[in-house]
Order: C-alpha cells, then sequence, then structure tokens
C-alpha cells in the first residue's frame, strides 16, 4: 500500500491504495466509520491485498486527513471519493462501508448509480428518511457538545468497548482514538460535524437507492445507536441480503474478520 494525497477546498485527504492485483477487473474501496481510520480495516487490506486493486483513506478531518476544515457535507465526501477512484482508475468499484462509510457509499450510489458495481454494508443503516424519526434527526445534529464535555477517559473506554466485543478490536479501535488523546476539542467536532451532515442527508429524502449486487452484515451485539433495528427494516423494505454476525459488535469486521473477508468476497465473485 502506498500513501497518496488528494487536494481539496478544505484540505488534504490522505489515502492508500495498492493496484497490482491478480484480479483488476474490479476494485476494492474500504470506508472507515465515524472517528475510525485507515486502520479499522487492517485485517480485510491484509487478505484481498494482490487479489484485487485495494484503496482505504482516512475519511476527511479524520488521522493523517488533518488539518481540514469541516464546512463540507456528505455529497462533497461522495464527490471527493470519486475524484480519487477516478484519478487512480479504479471504474469499477465495490464499496464497502462501516458505519459512517456506509452511509458514505449510499451517497455515492446517489451520485454515481451507474459506476458503483457492489455495496457491502459493514454495520451501516440505510440513508433514506422513512427509516428515522424526527426526534433521531434532532439529536444527530446535536451531537458535538455531548463528546466535547464528557469526560475522555470515559468517553475512551466506551468508545473502544461499546464497538468491539473482541480483544483486537477493541485495541485497535483504542489505538483510533488515542489519535485524538489530549485534544477532544477536535474529536468532537469531527464526531458531531459527521452527525449532522448525516442528520442532513437524511433530510434531503433523496432515493439512496442500492442498484447493484449488495449484502448487508451487522453483528448480532451492535449496540451502536438502533443498527440492528435499522438494518432488519433495510433488509425487509429491500430484500438486499442480510448476514448476522454472531458475538460481533459494531465493527464486525475487527471482531469476526474472517466471516466478515468470506462474505465480502462471496459478493465481488458474484459481481
Amino acid at each position: 500500500m502506498t500513501e497518496q494525497i488528494l487536494e481539496t477546498f478544505c484540505g488534504d485527504i490522505h489515502y492508500w491504495i495498492n493496484k497490482e492485483a491478480i484480479n483488476c477487473d474490479l476494485q476494492l474501496v474500504f470506508l472507515p466509520g465515524l472517528t475510525a481510520d485507515h486502520r479499522l480495516f487492517k485485517k480485510q487490506i491484509e487478505y484481498f491485498e494482490g487479489k484485487y486493486p485495494v484503496f482505504v483513506w482516512d475519511a476527511p478531518g479524520h488521522a493523517a486527513s488533518w488539518p481540514f476544515r469541516f464546512d463540507f457535507n456528505l455529497m462533497d465526501k461522495a464527490g471527493w471519493l470519486d475524484e480519487i477512484l477516478v484519478k487512480e482508475g479504479f471504474d469499477h468499484p465495490v464499496i464497502i462501508g462501516q458505519s459512517m462509510g456506509g452511509y458514505v457509499g449510499q451517497a455515492y450510489a446517489q451520485l454515481f448509480p451507474k459506476k458503483l458495481k457492489g455495496f457491502v454494508s459493514v454495520d451501516s443503516a440505510p440513508l433514506q428518511r422513512r427509516y428515522v424519526t424526527a426526534a433521531e434527526i434532532w439529536l444527530l445534529k446535536r451531537m458535538e457538545p455531548v463528546y466535547r464535555y464528557y469526560p475522555w477517559k470515559s468517553l475512551l473506554k466506551t468508545g473502544t468497548n461499546g464497538v468491539a466485543t473482541s480483544n483486537y478490536g477493541r485495541k485497535i479501535m483504542h489505538k483510533m482514538m488515542m489519535t485524538y488523546d489530549g485534544d477532544q476539542k477536535r474529536y468532537a467536532k469531527i464526531s458531531g460535524h459527521g452527525f449532522r451532515i448525516l442528520a442532513e442527508a437524511m433530510e434531503a429524502n433523496l432515493p439512496y437507492e442500492i442498484k447493484c449486487p449488495a449484502i448487508l452484515i451487522c453483528g448480532e451485539k451492535d449496540h451502536a445507536g438502533s443498527c440492528i433495528r435499522y438494518n432488519k427494516a433495510w433488509h425487509k423494505n429491500t430484500g438486499i441480503p442480510i448476514k448476522w454476525i454472531k458475538d460481533a459488535g459494531h465493527n464486525s469486521n475487527t471482531d469476526a474478520p474472517e466471516i466478515v473477508n468470506r462474505l465480502i468476497e462471496e459478493l465481488v465473485r458474484k459481481v
């Protein structure tokens, strides 16, 4: 994997890419969730690197993609992602998005429906307005103060133990959170802005249809928000296949990497 940079009007986006692979007909695009970074998909990159061209980024404002101005929305993120993919020749992308990364993937599907060849939602949820209540939208827009004034040590513990069940999953999440140790204001800004642009994208009430082969993956012990409820409804309303990962939390790709890797590979083969 080699580190590259995309310059934007808000700042530089750092990403890692390897285009050398046995099968170049499809390219795997890994998008980490809110406050996580490229390390979240370490087990997936190790497995797929060399088999398919692979990409992973530090989302705008996250980790190495800093400093960054927080005056962008979810569609901007999807647009920047497309700039990178076009630049790198990723013309048949399969997006694997965890949590917020899955929302970015759906925004990408809205903007570039003919480009997206496959979609894997890892502990994410549908972006359509009908799945969330007005109260949930209201709360999403007001999360920054919660993260700014919550005691950091407690936040660190909740942020690691609350999203993963395995020792590996908790260890890697702890490392990613420690990027912001000593700068809780930045962590709160990243979180608050992320939830706010998510709410705004939902309020836009766009179709966000997934018109390519797709699969929903969700940990049976995913207690992040109402993720389990959302995924049940998403599967029921769209017919997109769903796989429940036993004993896995919100970061199921770190709690059960072998199972998640196999499911991703099966989807890619169908594409």
